[in-house]
Parts: structure tokens; sequence; C-alpha cells
């Protein structure tokens, strides 16, 4: 599944691809895709002669801000966002109309110029809402809602932290799985974290001393900053919007290598699972 990088990553190509571009036209070819409006006709009326404005990221969801064409001596209304949830495969591909068209492609948003949004999702769990503009994001994508702090944020500072965790009777890898406790991280970065800050995935959250808690905020913050730096990872099928794969995989310190030596001591890197996940460590490096 994309993570905060990843979906970071989209933005900002999103951002460099698609502002100021009207959509033109739309089709919803796996109706189920839709999320909000119940009818696909009313997602698509919706959007239909809108203009991207800018394009947010919330944890792993992408909201573009919509406005209306307008002359350059009056101030745009807002007609609501655009949402996207990638889920576990779900791409967005910024294509010319003439480019085959993939089997799993589910959504297509046509812009002017003869381009499209193609949102192609192979396992169909990926979704998309309209948020019209009387209403707020969070109370049509629910999930907004549940969001804790995102790691870029002020909010996310040792202190926020602490008092997420302490409490927990959880392995700090699962908690930290958690969008109610640190918004966009997902099982990669967790991983990736907790070799940075020296902490044993299974450590549970209780026992965790308030230097290694300092030490796994500012661990967080790195590894997702150097994978959006190298454009993500790419140990599925995550492609940006110009179908480029990520880059993170190669110089990941734990993630997805077991067996392979540890890039500080040389320890075969351990594999387990935990809640159902697989984590991935150095008994060496992590206590």
């Amino acid at each position: 599944m994309p993570e905060l990088p990843e979906v970071e990553t989209v933005r900002r190509g999103l951002n460099q691809l698609t502002l100021n571009q009207k959509i033109v036209g739309t089709d919803a070819l796996l109706h189920r895709t839709i999320a909000y409006p119940h009818s696909v006709d009313d997602f698509v009326t919706g959007i239909q002669g809108s203009v991207i404005a800018t394009w947010h990221r919330r944890g792993k969801y992408l909201l573009a801000e919509l406005s209306p064409p307008a002359p350059l001596s009056s101030a745009p209304t807002p007609v609501g966002f655009l949402g996207v949830h990638l889920r576990m495969t779900g791409q967005l591909l910024w294509l010319h109309r003439d480019e085959p068209l993939h089997k799993h492609t589910r959504v297509r948003l046509f812009f002017e110029d003869g381009w499209e949004l193609r949102f192609v999702d192979q396992r169909t769990f990926g979704q998309m809402w309209w948020v019209p503009p009387d209403k707020k994001p969070e109370s049509v994508i629910t999930g907004l809602a549940k969001l804790a702090a995102d790691p870029f944020s002020p909010d996310f500072t040792v202190d926020y932290l602490a008092n997420k965790l302490q409490k927990s009777r959880r392995p700090i890898k699962t908690a930290l799985l958690d969008q109610s406790i640190v918004a966009g991280l997902g099982n990669i970065y967790a991983d990736e974290a907790l070799f940075l800050s020296g902490i044993l995935p299974e450590t549970l959250c209780t026992d965790l001393q308030r230097e290694q808690i300092e030490r796994l905020q500012a661990a967080i913050v790195k590894v997702l900053a150097t994978s959006i730096e190298a454009g993500g990872t790419t140990f599925s099928n995550f492609l940006n919007v110009k179908g480029v794969n990520g880059n993170y995989g190669g110089v990941a310190w734990v993630y997805n290598r077991a067996g392979e030596p540890c890039r500080v001591c040389s320890t075969p890197i351990q594999r387990i699972r935990l809640a159902g996940r697989s984590s991935h460590f150095c008994n060496q490096c992590q206590k």
C-alpha cells in the first residue's frame, strides 16, 4: 500500500502537471470506485468544468481543491474537492488520451489538449469522492476525521508522540500503524524508523523511555523525508504520475531485506509477524 512518501510524491507530481487544468469530461469505468456521491452521475456533474486549483495531502489521502474557470478580475468560487485514496494498488497516471487503456483503469478524468488523469487500481480497493462546496471534506471522507497529526506538521512533537503511546500496551510497531497515532505511516517506514531509533518492533509502548521516544520521533521524520526525496518506494506496484518507479527501496535499512546483512553491523536482518504484518529488524542494532 502506498504510504505517506508515495502519496506525497504523487501530490507533488499532480501539482506540477494538473494545476489550472480544466476537467472537460469523466468516465467512471468501475462505479464502486466512486465513494461519494452515491450517484456516479452526480459525481460527474459535480466536477465537470471545474479547474484544479491545488492538491493537498492529509495522511494517505489526496485532496484536489476545485474552482470554476473565472475571469482574472474576480476571485474563483470554490466548487468543492476531489478526494482520492489509492489504498493497496491504486495509481494516478497523467497520460495522453492516445495511450492504450490499461485493463485495470477504473476512472478517467479528461482535460484539455488531449490529456487525462487515469485512476488505475488492480485490487479495486481505491476510492474517489466529490465533496460539494457546502460540505467539509471530513464530513464526506470520514477517514479524515480519524487522522492523527501529520509527521511534518508542527503538532508532531516528542510530547505529542509520548502522550499517544504512554498508555498503550501494544507493541510499538503495531501502534505506529494506527493512523490515529501517526497519520500516513505504514509498514515500510515504521520498520525503517524503528531501526533508525534502535527500538525492537515487539517493545511495548508502555516500556518506552523518554529518550527512545525522542529518537523515534526524529527517525520518523527523517526516514519519511529521505523517501520523499527518493520518490518513494517500489516494493509492489507504486508508480508516480508519470509512470516512474520510486528509488527508496534500494537504500532501505531493513524493510524487505530478511536474511541480508545489516547495513551497519552485518547481522542478518530478521523478519517476524506482528498483528498479521511483516516486521523487519536487526536484533543487534535494535534493543
